[in-house]
């Protein structure tokens, strides 16, 4: 199967000497969820910035078949990349009808309406308050509209950063019940970008664990179905923090 993504020695730098992501080389093929999985500061965001053409990088990405790593970050996402980032970024003095809207900007009308109505049906906690402004929705709801905004492009790789972040457990769980929906229902492909392992595995298809910018490692999900297992995954690669356990 061609891969959908193959990255291949990405580095990221922040002025001449900080570097953040030391030749990260991973693939993701059609319709899979790679988890980058790390604590905070390994590099997993700014390798998704890299992704999507917010960051200067070096190394090679192939994105269906073609190099990006010269393209813009317009190009990208018309390319079909979309990035949800950490924090969400949804614009709260606009409504969650206008968020999506901005979401699909350069659909036509009939396009954009139906991809709305996809979305708000795949979340109903937002669907009857599409008219509200976007600052007045829980953490959980304005998780569901980034990630409802970032669909309303049509993707073939939806990148998203820490999902579960800032959110209750019991959001947590509801967030990604709905991304494992549009996993089944969808050719969608997912780079996933996480510190909680149990949610992570609920997801993912394939983990790759980052430290201090490197691939440290890399497990199937098949391969962490024991408490054995995952507990070595953590003494190994993550430490003992309670996020990453939870």
């Amino acid at each position: 199967m061609t891969d959908l993504l193959n990255v291949k020695d990405l580095s990221v730098f922040y002025g001449a000497r900080a570097q953040a992501v030391e030749k990260v080389s991973f693939n993701v093929s059609p319709r899979e969820v790679v988890a980058l999985l790390g604590a905070n500061g390994a590099g997993k965001t700014s390798t998704m910035k890299a992704l999507v053409g917010l960051v200067k990088a070096s190394g090679d990405i192939i994105f269906d078949g073609q190099p990006i790593s010269g393209l813009s970050t317009r190009e990208r996402v018309a390319r079909g990349i979309v990035y949800v980032p950490e924090g969400r970024e949804i614009v709260g003095s606009l409504t969650v009808r206008e968020n999506l809207v901005l979401g699909g900007y350069q659909l036509s009308g009939a396009l954009r309406k139906s991809r709305m109505e996809t979305a708000l049906e795949l979340f109903p906690e937002i669907a009857n308050k599409v008219d509200r402004a976007a600052w007045q929705l829980s953490g959980g709801e304005q998780q569901m509209l980034a990630i409802g905004r970032g669909l309303m492009a049509g993707p073939k790789l939806l990148l998203l950063d820490e999902p579960s972040l800032g959110l209750a457990p019991l959001l947590v769980k509801r967030v990604f019940d709905r991304l494992a929906t549009i996993r089944t229902e969808s050719d969608l492909s997912i780079v996933l970008v996480e510190q909680n392992l149990q949610m992570t595995m609920r997801l993912a298809d394939r983990i790759y664990f980052l430290r201090s910018g490197r691939i440290v490692g890399q497990k199937h999900k098949q391969e962490l179905q024991t408490e054995a297992a995952r507990q070595q995954v953590i003494d190994a690669y993550l430490g003992a923090g309670q996020h990453l356990v939870a």
